[in-house]
């Protein structure tokens, strides 16, 4: 019974929300559209004028920044329909425990009943006109409190299971419409990712196309590795200014060196110390992944950094304390922002291909005091 009434509380509450439904997804859908638009005006642009590397490069910022941003959310929509999911399995383990309760309930209180009712015959009428013995009369008496008691404090108990069994159908039923809600949103920002993805391949083969030489390309990777020179100067200088105001130590990287969990789970590209092109070397490793997979802090540390950078995409510095830093480059998204404090092992960052990459990887410095040191060191495997 009580299953039923929830059932169709469910369903009054599917049927009212039904139209309200059908009108955000025609708006979702006006929206999609709009943004299909956008980018394609936006690519007939960058096809029909003369523009240069630096311009192109301008705008494959700006769409690897757009897609960060939406795929932080996404990530955020993913993480709130698990905990949805996890709430309404809670409540419906509550609500079959309060109707089992009720069952047993119904029980108790349909014996104290039957008892009153066999008794019944030891009505106060009959022991007063029978002029009973006072001892048995006062055992009867209390006997009948006693009773009337037990079946109150049943009454009340059963009133009370019943209205928290009412109270965990309704909040099931508005956990059900959120976790509609989400999968809404979770499907329009997949379509939006998609159509940001899009316009990204198109502008990274325009960009492509305009450094075609080795001169060039040679060009770019140095204007990249000054550009992340630049931030991590930056970054170390917030830090030696952060040290003194911090409210936890950060005891560096030292005491870890060849126990650091990679952060993340894939093969690592020996690539430290390797000629790049020209003269330029590596700084760093590549650690392949899949799109969309975590990105983890590989000790604790305060980001001091996270934002786009020419060459390597989306990136995130962590300063570890004693001039340690570590470095988390072609990411697909940002979890965290400059100034917020992580734990060892927590995501900052999904990965990604951003930074002109054309499959998904993380690069991977580490840096003490400015100074590149190989990875493969300090990591356990």
């Amino acid at each position: 019974m009580f299953s039923i009434a929830i059932s169709l509380a469910n369903a009054l509450v599917f049927v009212g929300d039904a139209f309200a439904q059908q009108n955000d997804g025609a708006q979702e859908t006006a929206q999609l559209e709009a943004l299909q638009a956008e980018l394609r005006e936006r690519q007939r642009a960058l096809s029909e004028n003369q523009t240069s590397a630096k311009d192109v490069e301008a705008v494959l910022a700006q769409s690897e920044i757009e897609i960060g941003q939406v795929a932080k959310a996404l990530a955020e929509t993913r993480t709130e329909l698990s905990q949805n999911i996890e709430e309404q399995q809670t409540l419906e383990a509550e609500q079959k425990q309060l109707a089992d309760a009720i069952i047993q309930q119904q029980s108790l209180l349909s014996n104290q009943l039957k008892s009153a009712f066999m008794a019944g015959h030891y009505d106060y009428a009959k022991m007063i006109f029978y002029q009973q013995e006072a001892r048995s009369f006062e055992r009867m008496l209390t006997y009948y409190q006693y009773m009337s008691g037990a079946r109150q404090s049943a009454i009340d108990e059963f009133k009370s299971t019943v209205a928290a069994l009412k109270s965990v159908g309704i909040e099931l039923a508005q956990k059900a419409q959120e976790l509609s809600s989400l999968e809404q949103e979770q499907e329009r920002q997949r379509a939006n990712l998609l159509a940001r993805q899009q316009d990204r391949r198109q502008t990274l083969v325009k960009l492509n196309a305009l450094i075609a030489t080795e001169a060039q390309r040679i060009e770019r990777l140095k204007a990249g590795e000054q550009a992340l020179l630049a931030a991590i100067e930056a970054a170390r200088r917030a830090a030696e200014r952060a040290a003194q105001q911090a409210e936890i130590a950060l005891d560096g990287l030292a005491p870890l060196k060849g126990q650091l969990q990679p952060p993340v789970d894939g093969r690592v590209r020996n690539l430290f110390g390797n000629r790049r092109q020209g003269q330029v070397r590596w700084k760093g490793v590549i650690i392949d992944g899949s799109e969309g997979d975590a990105v983890r802090t590989i000790a604790p540390g305060k980001v001091l950094y996270a934002d786009w950078l020419r060459g390597f995409g989306l990136v995130a510095i962590v300063d570890h304390g004693e001039g340690y830093m570590s470095v988390y480059g072609h990411n697909q998204a940002l979890l965290k922002q400059a100034g917020d404090d992580v734990r060892q092992g927590e995501s900052i960052a999904l990965v990604g291909q951003s930074g002109g990459q054309s499959s998904p990887n993380l690069y991977f410095e580490i840096r003490h005091k400015g100074k590149a040191l190989n990875p493969r060191s300090w990591l356990s495997r």
